[in-house]
């Protein structure tokens, strides 16, 4: 028996909070490859058609879902265009320093998000973009090569996100690759006197 397209299964509706965490539950599981609408559909036992309102499309999703994971990142993060004068130099690297710390976290926590964001580049929206503007504005009131240094700083994050995901579960391990990345992030800070 076929039911209506759009229509949900079972006669239930489906809100956009169960569709992301469904989908957050589904990328943790390791599943970041069969993350399609039809697969998560399925999983909430309704049409795919349902996820299209929320959601729109495969990027939709995604974006979707880095603003719930990332929107953490920005928190606490202050606007670069407070920084002041030079005098501030220390609320500025501290901001930058929380940004990437928090961003890096995300990362670590959701990796197949983040390697489905560079496999769907139109979904780099949203959070994930407020993300490098921000650190984009506080590079450019404080740096040479501003873009070059983000960019760097940015890769960094990844780089070490991705692999601190191996050790998930393992709580002394993880602890110890964030320190790690902190030392690191702070050396990289410092060669830019930031």
């Amino acid at each position: 028996m076929s039911r209506p397209r759009g229509r949900p299964a079972h006669g239930k509706g489906v809100t956009l909070d169960a569709i992301l965490s469904t989908a957050l539950a589904m990328l943790d599981e390791g599943e970041g490859d069969g993350l399609s609408l039809r697969a998560l559909a399925a999983r909430l036992g309704v049409t795919p058609m349902s996820l299209y309102h929320h959601v729109g499309d495969h990027a939709g999703l995604l974006r979707a879902l880095s603003d719930r994971v990332y929107a953490q990142a920005l928190e606490d993060a202050g606007d670069a265009g407070d920084a002041g004068d030079a005098g501030d130099a220390a609320d500025h690297r501290a901001e930058i320093r929380g940004l990437l710390v928090r961003y890096y976290q995300a990362v670590a926590r959701y990796p197949q998000l983040t390697l489905a964001i560079f496999a769907t580049p139109e979904s780099f929206e949203g959070v994930t973009r407020q993300i490098t503007d921000r650190l984009t504005a506080f590079m450019t009131e404080t740096v040479a090569a501003p873009i070059l240094w983000r960019d760097i700083l940015i890769d960094h994050v990844h780089g070490s996100g991705l692999a601190a995901a191996s050790a998930r579960g393992d709580v002394a391990k993880t602890q110890r690759l964030q320190e790690q990345y902190e030392l690191a992030l702070d050396s990289l800070l410092n060669q830019l006197a930031v």
